[in-house]
């Protein structure tokens, strides 16, 4: 799932704004490690190109998932201001904007328009997540598993996807690596 996609659709232009003036591009290549699993982590992470595998490595090392452009990463953390409970390691070429927690926390207090739609998108990403997560495990239950994008209209979904190639652009990931946004 396009996890970005769920907090883009909250967001409106003054946001994105803010997120590539505040943002930091950020490269990873192969193997190298964006978060440490029980180390604490300062940032909330947009994947604005790439893919990443979200590991257990204090069990056996174990693949619990791959993230790729579109999705975040961090944010379970960012909200419960717990360590993180899974390493993220770059599987290929990485592009992130890199969002710094200080200066979010910060634009949270200070802005409550700012701080309701975040908290609301957020929540819509952790909820998706969540359902995903039962939706695999089972629980003995039978889960009906919804594509939150079988619930945009179309044109929500192509309005989404062109804030995704804004902020991209907006942070100068596209002119930093000639890429082009495609989720």
């Amino acid at each position: 799932m396009k996890n970005t996609l769920l907090l883009l659709r909250e967001l409106n232009n003054d946001d994105l704004d803010w997120f590539a003036k505040h943002g930091k591009l950020r490269k990873l290549t192969n193997g190298d490690t964006l978060i440490y699993e029980g180390q604490p982590i300062s940032a909330l992470y947009f994947i604005l190109s790439g893919a990443l595998s979200v590991r257990l490595t204090s069990i056996e090392d174990r693949e619990l998932a791959r993230v790729s452009s579109g999705e975040i990463v961090g944010e379970i953390s960012f909200v419960d201001d717990q360590m993180p409970i899974a390493t993220v390691v770059a599987i290929a070429d990485v592009m992130i904007l890199e969002i710094p927690r200080f200066h979010l926390t910060k634009k949270l207090s200070q802005d409550l328009g700012f701080a309701s739609r975040f908290y609301l998108g957020i929540s819509a990403c952790l909820a998706d997540r969540m359902r995903g997560t039962v939706g695999r495990l089972g629980y003995g239950v039978e889960v009906v598993l919804n594509e939150r994008f079988d619930l945009l209209e179309p044109d929500d979904l192509e309005l989404v996807r062109t804030k995704f190639r804004w902020l991209v652009e907006r942070s100068g990931a596209s002119q930093e690596t000639g890429f082009k946004a495609g989720i």
